[in-house]
Protein backbone atom coordinates (compact mmCIF):
# COMPACT_ATOMS: atom_id res chain seq x y z
CA UNK A 1 0.00 0.00 0.00
CA UNK A 2 0.72 3.40 -0.37
CA UNK A 3 -0.13 7.13 0.41
CA UNK A 4 -0.66 8.17 -2.70
CA UNK A 5 -1.03 6.60 -6.40
CA UNK A 6 -0.01 9.45 -9.47
CA UNK A 7 -1.93 8.33 -12.20
CA UNK A 8 -0.58 9.73 -15.74
CA UNK A 9 -2.05 9.18 -19.28
CA UNK A 10 0.11 9.29 -21.52
CA UNK A 11 -0.17 9.37 -25.85
CA UNK A 12 2.88 10.09 -27.51
CA UNK A 13 4.54 12.30 -25.32
CA UNK A 14 8.32 10.95 -26.04
CA UNK A 15 9.47 14.87 -25.74
CA UNK A 16 7.84 15.44 -22.37
CA UNK A 17 8.18 12.67 -20.10
CA UNK A 18 11.62 12.47 -18.63
CA UNK A 19 11.26 16.14 -17.57
CA UNK A 20 7.74 15.41 -16.00
CA UNK A 21 8.96 12.64 -14.32
CA UNK A 22 12.05 14.68 -12.78
CA UNK A 23 9.42 17.23 -11.71
CA UNK A 24 6.96 14.43 -10.20
CA UNK A 25 9.59 13.34 -8.44
CA UNK A 26 10.86 16.15 -7.09
CA UNK A 27 7.17 17.20 -6.01
CA UNK A 28 6.89 13.97 -4.12
CA UNK A 29 10.34 13.77 -2.19
CA UNK A 30 9.34 16.63 -0.55
CA UNK A 31 6.43 15.16 0.77
CA UNK A 32 8.09 12.41 2.78
CA UNK A 33 5.04 10.22 1.73
CA UNK A 34 5.42 6.79 0.20
CA UNK A 35 3.86 7.09 -2.98
CA UNK A 36 3.55 5.05 -6.74
CA UNK A 37 3.47 6.40 -9.88
CA UNK A 38 1.38 4.89 -12.71
CA UNK A 39 1.76 5.57 -16.34
CA UNK A 40 -0.81 4.53 -18.80
CA UNK A 41 0.76 4.86 -22.32
CA UNK A 42 -2.75 4.43 -24.31
CA UNK A 43 -1.55 3.19 -27.83
CA UNK A 44 1.40 5.54 -28.36
CA UNK A 45 3.28 5.38 -31.88
CA UNK A 46 6.41 6.98 -30.74
CA UNK A 47 8.79 5.66 -28.40
CA UNK A 48 6.30 6.75 -25.30
CA UNK A 49 6.85 2.84 -23.76
CA UNK A 50 10.23 2.86 -24.52
CA UNK A 51 11.21 5.79 -22.26
CA UNK A 52 8.73 4.54 -20.03
CA UNK A 53 9.90 1.25 -19.58
CA UNK A 54 13.41 2.34 -18.84
CA UNK A 55 12.36 4.64 -15.85
CA UNK A 56 9.95 2.02 -14.43
CA UNK A 57 13.14 -0.69 -14.49
CA UNK A 58 14.91 1.94 -12.58
CA UNK A 59 12.55 2.06 -9.89
CA UNK A 60 9.96 -0.33 -8.56
CA UNK A 61 7.60 2.42 -7.84
CA UNK A 62 7.39 3.34 -11.12
CA UNK A 63 4.46 1.05 -12.90
CA UNK A 64 3.67 0.81 -16.32
CA UNK A 65 0.85 -0.44 -18.19
CA UNK A 66 0.68 -0.40 -22.17
CA UNK A 67 -2.51 -0.49 -24.07
CA UNK A 68 -2.90 -2.86 -27.16
CA UNK A 69 -4.31 0.50 -29.09
CA UNK A 70 -5.63 4.25 -28.53
CA UNK A 71 -8.55 3.76 -25.77
CA UNK A 72 -9.34 7.20 -24.87
CA UNK A 73 -8.33 9.18 -21.65
CA UNK A 74 -10.90 8.32 -19.70
CA UNK A 75 -10.15 4.07 -19.94
CA UNK A 76 -6.48 5.15 -18.86
CA UNK A 77 -7.40 6.65 -15.78
CA UNK A 78 -10.08 3.62 -15.11
CA UNK A 79 -6.76 1.32 -15.52
CA UNK A 80 -4.67 3.43 -13.42
CA UNK A 81 -7.25 3.76 -10.82
CA UNK A 82 -7.98 -0.34 -10.96
CA UNK A 83 -4.35 -0.77 -10.85
CA UNK A 84 -3.37 1.76 -7.94
CA UNK A 85 -2.77 0.66 -4.61
CA UNK A 86 -2.40 4.38 -2.99
CA UNK A 87 -5.41 6.15 -0.75
CA UNK A 88 -5.28 9.49 -2.36
CA UNK A 89 -5.64 9.00 -6.12
CA UNK A 90 -4.26 12.01 -8.41
CA UNK A 91 -4.39 11.83 -11.73
CA UNK A 92 -2.67 14.34 -14.01
CA UNK A 93 -1.71 14.89 -17.51
CA UNK A 94 1.63 13.95 -19.30
CA UNK A 95 1.79 17.36 -21.54
CA UNK A 96 3.86 19.24 -18.87
CA UNK A 97 0.71 21.48 -18.42
CA UNK A 98 -0.07 20.72 -15.51
CA UNK A 99 2.15 21.29 -12.47
CA UNK A 100 3.16 18.63 -10.20
CA UNK A 101 4.33 21.32 -7.50
CA UNK A 102 0.09 21.70 -7.14
CA UNK A 103 0.21 17.96 -5.76
CA UNK A 104 1.04 19.19 -2.36
CA UNK A 105 -2.06 21.86 -2.36
CA UNK A 106 -4.49 19.31 -2.97
CA UNK A 107 -3.30 17.07 -0.51
CA UNK A 108 -3.69 19.76 2.01
CA UNK A 109 -7.29 20.39 0.90
CA UNK A 110 -7.89 16.59 1.24
CA UNK A 111 -6.48 16.89 5.03
CA UNK A 112 -9.01 19.40 5.55
CA UNK A 113 -11.78 16.86 5.28
CA UNK A 114 -12.54 16.52 1.80
CA UNK A 115 -12.63 14.04 0.00
CA UNK A 116 -12.44 15.42 -3.58
CA UNK A 117 -10.24 18.31 -5.07
CA UNK A 118 -11.07 19.54 -8.64
CA UNK A 119 -8.16 21.34 -9.97
CA UNK A 120 -9.26 24.47 -11.67
CA UNK A 121 -6.97 26.14 -14.85
CA UNK A 122 -8.26 30.02 -13.96
CA UNK A 123 -5.83 31.07 -15.97
CA UNK A 124 -5.70 28.31 -18.67
CA UNK A 125 -3.11 28.57 -21.66
CA UNK A 126 -5.12 27.33 -24.32
CA UNK A 127 -6.55 28.51 -27.55
CA UNK A 128 -9.45 30.59 -27.19
CA UNK A 129 -11.57 29.82 -29.31
CA UNK A 130 -10.95 25.44 -30.27
CA UNK A 131 -10.34 25.20 -26.27
CA UNK A 132 -11.08 27.78 -23.44
CA UNK A 133 -14.24 28.92 -25.10
CA UNK A 134 -16.11 25.11 -25.76
CA UNK A 135 -15.02 24.36 -22.17
CA UNK A 136 -16.55 27.39 -20.72
CA UNK A 137 -19.83 26.49 -22.19
CA UNK A 138 -19.52 22.87 -21.73
CA UNK A 139 -18.66 23.27 -17.46
CA UNK A 140 -21.62 25.85 -17.09
CA UNK A 141 -24.06 23.32 -19.16
CA UNK A 142 -22.69 20.52 -16.80
CA UNK A 143 -23.08 22.49 -13.04
CA UNK A 144 -26.56 23.45 -14.27
CA UNK A 145 -27.66 19.68 -15.56
CA UNK A 146 -25.66 17.85 -12.31
CA UNK A 147 -26.34 20.98 -9.82
CA UNK A 148 -22.59 20.40 -8.62
CA UNK A 149 -21.26 23.56 -9.32
CA UNK A 150 -17.23 23.29 -10.73
CA UNK A 151 -15.54 26.00 -13.34
CA UNK A 152 -13.31 23.22 -14.85
CA UNK A 153 -13.97 20.01 -15.36
CA UNK A 154 -11.81 19.10 -17.65
CA UNK A 155 -9.24 19.83 -15.69
CA UNK A 156 -7.28 15.96 -15.42
CA UNK A 157 -5.17 17.43 -12.10
CA UNK A 158 -7.43 16.50 -9.11
CA UNK A 159 -6.86 14.41 -5.77
CA UNK A 160 -9.27 11.63 -4.89
CA UNK A 161 -9.86 9.63 -1.87
CA UNK A 162 -9.86 6.37 -3.47
CA UNK A 163 -12.54 4.86 -1.44
CA UNK A 164 -14.91 7.39 -2.92
CA UNK A 165 -14.23 6.24 -6.63
CA UNK A 166 -13.18 2.90 -6.21
CA UNK A 167 -16.98 1.28 -7.60
CA UNK A 168 -17.61 3.97 -10.39
CA UNK A 169 -16.72 2.62 -14.03
CA UNK A 170 -15.99 4.81 -16.59
CA UNK A 171 -16.93 5.17 -20.17
CA UNK A 172 -16.66 7.41 -22.98
CA UNK A 173 -15.33 10.73 -21.42
CA UNK A 174 -16.71 10.03 -17.92
CA UNK A 175 -13.85 11.18 -16.08
CA UNK A 176 -14.46 14.08 -15.72
CA UNK A 177 -17.90 13.67 -14.17
CA UNK A 178 -16.40 11.65 -10.81
CA UNK A 179 -16.79 14.84 -9.21
CA UNK A 180 -20.39 14.38 -9.86
CA UNK A 181 -20.56 10.62 -8.57
CA UNK A 182 -18.62 11.08 -5.30
CA UNK A 183 -20.74 14.13 -4.60
CA UNK A 184 -23.69 12.02 -5.13
CA UNK A 185 -21.90 9.09 -2.87
CA UNK A 186 -22.18 11.71 -0.02
CA UNK A 187 -18.42 12.71 -0.81
CA UNK A 188 -17.52 16.29 -0.08
CA UNK A 189 -16.19 17.88 -3.03
CA UNK A 190 -14.13 21.20 -3.31
CA UNK A 191 -11.87 22.61 -6.26
CA UNK A 192 -8.43 24.46 -6.00
CA UNK A 193 -6.87 27.08 -8.49
CA UNK A 194 -4.10 25.09 -10.31
CA UNK A 195 -1.25 26.17 -12.29
CA UNK A 196 -1.33 26.03 -16.53
CA UNK A 197 1.92 26.19 -18.73
CA UNK A 198 1.24 26.14 -22.44
CA UNK A 199 2.33 23.19 -24.18
CA UNK A 200 6.16 23.07 -25.65
CA UNK A 201 6.33 19.87 -27.06
CA UNK A 202 4.04 17.68 -29.27
CA UNK A 203 0.80 18.47 -30.37
CA UNK A 204 -2.55 18.67 -27.98
CA UNK A 205 -4.65 15.74 -28.84
CA UNK A 206 -8.13 17.40 -28.20
CA UNK A 207 -10.07 19.84 -30.25
CA UNK A 208 -13.61 20.87 -29.92
CA UNK A 209 -15.01 17.44 -31.02
CA UNK A 210 -14.57 16.60 -28.08
CA UNK A 211 -16.61 19.14 -26.27
CA UNK A 212 -19.11 17.79 -28.20
CA UNK A 213 -18.51 14.16 -26.73
CA UNK A 214 -18.68 15.69 -23.29
CA UNK A 215 -22.54 17.20 -24.16
CA UNK A 216 -23.47 13.73 -25.31
CA UNK A 217 -21.99 11.78 -22.39
CA UNK A 218 -23.99 14.33 -20.41
CA UNK A 219 -26.95 12.87 -21.17
CA UNK A 220 -25.96 9.46 -20.09
CA UNK A 221 -24.85 10.90 -16.75
CA UNK A 222 -28.34 12.77 -16.22
CA UNK A 223 -29.51 9.34 -16.84
CA UNK A 224 -27.86 7.37 -14.57
CA UNK A 225 -27.92 10.18 -11.62
CA UNK A 226 -31.54 10.24 -11.74
CA UNK A 227 -33.19 7.10 -13.25
CA UNK A 228 -30.00 4.90 -13.11
CA UNK A 229 -32.52 2.20 -10.84
CA UNK A 230 -36.04 3.38 -12.05
CA UNK A 231 -36.04 4.39 -15.53
CA UNK A 232 -39.49 3.19 -15.68
CA UNK A 233 -40.21 6.24 -14.03
CA UNK A 234 -38.79 8.01 -16.92
CA UNK A 235 -40.13 6.61 -20.41
CA UNK A 236 -43.34 5.32 -18.61
CA UNK A 237 -43.79 8.90 -17.55
CA UNK A 238 -43.74 9.74 -20.97
CA UNK A 239 -46.33 7.12 -21.77
CA UNK A 240 -48.90 8.03 -19.46
CA UNK A 241 -48.69 11.71 -20.39
CA UNK A 242 -48.91 9.92 -24.21
CA UNK A 243 -52.17 8.01 -22.88
CA UNK A 244 -53.41 10.40 -21.32
CA UNK A 245 -53.05 12.96 -24.43
CA UNK A 246 -54.63 9.88 -26.47
CA UNK A 247 -57.40 9.90 -24.09
CA UNK A 248 -58.39 13.25 -24.33
CA UNK A 249 -58.63 13.16 -27.95
CA UNK A 250 -59.91 10.55 -28.22
CA UNK A 251 -62.53 11.84 -25.84
CA UNK A 252 -62.99 15.20 -27.70
CA UNK A 253 -64.07 12.96 -30.85
CA UNK A 254 -67.01 10.89 -29.31
CA UNK A 255 -68.43 14.40 -28.17
CA UNK A 256 -68.02 15.85 -31.56
CA UNK A 257 -69.84 12.76 -32.71
CA UNK A 258 -72.34 12.40 -29.93
CA UNK A 259 -73.65 15.92 -30.11
CA UNK A 260 -72.37 17.68 -33.64
CA UNK A 261 -72.33 14.19 -35.59
CA UNK A 262 -69.23 15.33 -36.98
CA UNK A 263 -67.49 12.48 -38.84
CA UNK A 264 -64.90 10.45 -36.71
CA UNK A 265 -62.99 9.73 -39.49
CA UNK A 266 -62.38 12.98 -41.28
CA UNK A 267 -61.12 14.22 -37.85
CA UNK A 268 -57.46 14.52 -37.80
CA UNK A 269 -57.85 13.89 -33.88
CA UNK A 270 -58.45 10.48 -34.75
CA UNK A 271 -54.86 10.01 -35.90
CA UNK A 272 -53.26 11.62 -33.07
CA UNK A 273 -55.57 9.78 -30.66
CA UNK A 274 -54.07 6.25 -32.83
CA UNK A 275 -50.69 7.79 -32.59
CA UNK A 276 -50.50 8.55 -28.96
CA UNK A 277 -52.15 4.90 -28.03
CA UNK A 278 -49.18 3.72 -29.98
CA UNK A 279 -46.81 5.95 -28.72
CA UNK A 280 -48.06 5.00 -25.03
CA UNK A 281 -47.55 1.88 -25.30
CA UNK A 282 -44.06 2.00 -26.70
CA UNK A 283 -42.95 4.32 -24.23
CA UNK A 284 -44.29 1.68 -21.31
CA UNK A 285 -42.48 -1.15 -22.89
CA UNK A 286 -39.23 0.61 -23.46
CA UNK A 287 -39.36 1.54 -19.69
CA UNK A 288 -39.82 -2.10 -19.04
CA UNK A 289 -37.33 -3.38 -20.96
CA UNK A 290 -34.83 -0.55 -19.75
CA UNK A 291 -35.76 -1.84 -16.34
CA UNK A 292 -34.52 -5.35 -17.24
CA UNK A 293 -31.12 -3.70 -18.74
CA UNK A 294 -30.24 -1.56 -16.08
CA UNK A 295 -30.40 -4.71 -13.64
CA UNK A 296 -27.71 -6.27 -15.72
CA UNK A 297 -26.27 -3.13 -15.96
CA UNK A 298 -25.79 -3.41 -11.98
CA UNK A 299 -25.34 -6.74 -11.47
CA UNK A 300 -22.85 -7.90 -14.00
CA UNK A 301 -20.28 -4.89 -14.19
CA UNK A 302 -17.27 -7.59 -15.62
CA UNK A 303 -15.99 -6.56 -18.58
CA UNK A 304 -13.13 -4.39 -19.08
CA UNK A 305 -13.33 -1.06 -21.35
CA UNK A 306 -9.04 -1.63 -22.08
CA UNK A 307 -7.06 -4.27 -22.94
CA UNK A 308 -3.09 -4.39 -21.65
CA UNK A 309 -0.61 -5.43 -23.64
CA UNK A 310 2.30 -5.09 -21.28
CA UNK A 311 2.76 -3.99 -17.49
CA UNK A 312 5.90 -3.51 -15.44
CA UNK A 313 5.91 -3.44 -11.61
CA UNK A 314 2.01 -3.71 -11.36
CA UNK A 315 0.87 -5.93 -8.67
CA UNK A 316 4.26 -5.07 -6.62
CA UNK A 317 3.69 -2.96 -3.71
Amino acid sequence: MSDLSIILPVYNEEENIQELHSKIINALTKLGKSYEIIYIDDGSSDNSFEILSQIAKADEKIKVIQFRRNFGQTAAIAAGIEHSLGDILIPMDADLQNDPEDIPKLLEKIDEGYDVVSGWRKNRKDKLITRRIPSFLANKLISWVTGVHLHDYGCTLKAYRKEIIKDVKLYGEMHRFIPIYAFLAGGKVTELVVNHHPRVHGQAKYGISRTLKVILDLFTVKFLLTFSTKPIYLFGGIGLILLFIGILSGGVIVFQKIFFKMSMIQSPLLLLTALCFILSTQFILIGLLAEIIIRIYHESQTKSIYLVKKSINIGRG
